[in-house]
């Protein structure tokens, strides 16, 4: 069966895309924070593996027939540079079997929607550092990510069509408390909505805040959408709660809205909107 055109599109993506001087800054601070050197788990057994993917928000597993094969030493090279992401690996073929596995691959798994991201032996045969930690990079979606150039990928590819933003600044006094709750309520919505996070402290990040027809002065702020039919709505608050963070979601999936816009005729569409939003 040949690649749909969504995948070859990714795949174009994927492997010619290449991060911003700011964003590969960012992931090599990332990495070379004080920490012990992480190694893949060995994953033996179909329990194991279970296990190890129901504990993470993000696991990648290079499931693997032949360990002498150049991915096998792409695999560990990466390993270190993801600080929020577990790694294992398997050889079991109870283990393959068990996640459809027919070939080598490397597979991601993430909690927020349930998704498996497979790239299969042609995916990998050409495999190396840079193409494996974008793959991983623009697919890493947890609980709430942090929107910026590589993840809003990701994101637009989710199956979850509904995203939910706090636009707030990560200096402010109250980010961390806020971001504690908005963690807890986003578990509350898992498969149902992605939670999002729009650091207005970033330059580039206004063109989004100003997408949504907010200002700064207004922040922070939540902004829900659903890319299905672009439909949107917006909440302005001094205190992000978990209650108040239910209560705003719970309203749009059963129709209410604050705001009501529906974008019609030629306008551009809301997801094509949010990827230019990112011309850096």
């Amino acid at each position: 069966m040949g690649a749909t055109p969504s995948r070859c599109l990714f795949l174009l993506f994927l492997f010619t895309y290449k991060l911003s001087p700011d964003v590969a800054a960012e992931i090599q601070e990332s990495s070379d924070g004080s920490r012990a050197p992480q190694e893949p788990v060995r994953l033996t057994d179909v329990p194991a593996a279970m296990e190890f993917i129901a504990a993470a928000e993000v696991a990648v597993i290079g499931f693997f027939q032949d360990l002498e094969m150049p991915a096998v030493s792409v695999f560990h090279g990466v390993v270190q540079k993801f600080n929020d992401v577990s790694f294992g690996i398997s050889t079991d073929s109870e283990v393959l079997a068990h996640y459809n596995i027919t070939e080598n691959t490397i597979s991601l798994f993430r909690l927020v929607d349930n998704e498996q991201l497979d790239l299969g032996t042609e995916d990998i045969e050409s495999i190396d550092d840079t193409k494996l930690s974008r793959f991983i990079e623009i697919n890493s979606l947890h609980f709430v990510t942090e929107y910026n150039p590589v993840t809003v990928i990701g994101l637009f590819n989710s199956m979850v069509q509904i995203h939910l933003l706090l636009m707030m600044n990560k200096a402010s006094p109250e980010y961390e408390e806020s971001m504690h709750r908005y963690q807890k309520a986003a578990k509350l919505f898992q498969g149902k909505i992605l939670f999002i996070l729009v650091d207005s402290g970033v330059k580039e990040n206004g063109k989004v805040i100003s997408f949504f027809k907010l200002k700064k002065s207004e922040l922070p702020a939540l902004a829900i959408y659903r890319t299905l039919d672009e439909e949107w709505d917006t909440l302005t608050t001094a205190e992000v709660s978990i209650e108040l963070v239910q209560n705003f979601c719970d309203g749009f999936l059963k129709g209410k809205r604050l705001v009501s816009v529906r974008l019609q005729g030629r306008q551009v569409e809301l997801s094509s909107s949010l990827c230019l939003c990112y011309s850096y």
